[in-house]
């Protein structure tokens, strides 16, 4: 792992407490990567960084914040050097009917995961125009094909790769690389959180095969890892995701006709709820921000 193009660099990573964050820190570190975490939760971020093998900084920060984000970027310079990559991971999200939820929540998961994300790219794109360095957006199966019951994250996560695609054209003359990254459904405690919930479980077993299955986080984390290593402009985890791509068009189509079929006998069976955060992160999330307006 030594021979990685990651060794002797600081990485930066968001939503690193926990799940894909934490095990895409942990693969950047067994390349000899010095590996910035950043989220909320600073006890689970500082158990992380123990488990590293190599030098690890643990910061708790609210990416919505471009203050304590500037902050955190200065920290990042002093205590491990100027980063070489930043990963966009940070994200939660909600279920429910659009009409039924709370427009404070909704935009919540608009404001950290699409916000926030160009909020961190805001805080660090000084220091990997020094490095000539890479910028990873995580964006979703989502951005390719939207779901319903999940709105925000979907409109979200459109938004990020959009974002990615801009900021890429804005950068690339100066050396610094963009790009995208689209996991499939992810052995997260926001996806187990979902499955929870009935009719989010049927939807998404009535989608085709191969986009039905849940994998584990280590596997996805292993190839995005790769795919920054490697500086693409898109990766797909797992990688037959890329076949969508060319067929995005039509996905629309495709999820509305299941959609009229399924959630008419999903709603009679009983009412689709509004889950409320996703997971222990979209929790820390609550917790950290406070009430809604």
């Amino acid at each position: 792992m030594r021979s990685s193009p990651l060794a002797e660099r600081t990485v930066v990573i968001t939503g690193a407490a926990r799940g894909l964050g934490a095990s895409m820190a942990h693969e950047v570190a067994r390349r000899g990567a010095r590996v910035a975490l950043l989220g909320h939760e600073k006890a689970a971020l500082d158990e992380v960084a123990a488990s590293l093998p190599g030098p690890a900084l643990a910061l708790e920060v609210d990416i919505t914040d471009p203050a304590a984000l500037t902050a955190a970027a200065q920290t990042v310079r002093t205590g491990l050097g100027r980063p070489s990559a930043v990963v966009a991971n940070a994200g939660i999200a909600e279920g429910g009917m659009f009409l039924a939820s709370d427009p404070a929540a909704w935009r919540r998961v608009i404001d950290v995961n699409l916000t926030g994300s160009a909020q961190t790219a805001r805080a660090f794109l000084p220091d990997l125009l020094e490095t000539a360095g890479f910028f990873l957006q995580v964006a979703s199966l989502a951005s390719i094909g939207a779901a319903p019951l999940m709105s925000a994250y979907c409109a979200s996560k459109a938004g990020v790769e959009a974002f990615a695609h801009s900021l890429r054209a804005e950068v690339a003359h100066r050396g610094v690389g963009v790009g995208v990254a689209y996991p499939s459904w992810t052995d997260t405690d926001m996806i187990r959180a979902a499955d929870r919930y009935a009719v989010l479980r049927e939807l998404r077993a009535h989608m085709p095969p191969p986009a039905r299955r849940v994998y584990s986080v280590d596997t996805i984390a292993a190839r995005l890892v790769r795919g920054l290593e490697r500086r693409r402009t898109a990766v797909y985890a797992p990688a037959w995701l890329r076949l969508a791509q060319p067929v995005r068009a039509a996905l629309p189509a495709v999820v509305l006709r299941v959609s009229r079929h399924e959630l008419p006998r999903l709603e009679a069976t009983e009412p689709v709820p509004c889950t409320g955060p996703l997971g222990a992160g979209g929790s820390a999330d609550r917790a950290a921000s406070g009430p809604r307006p």
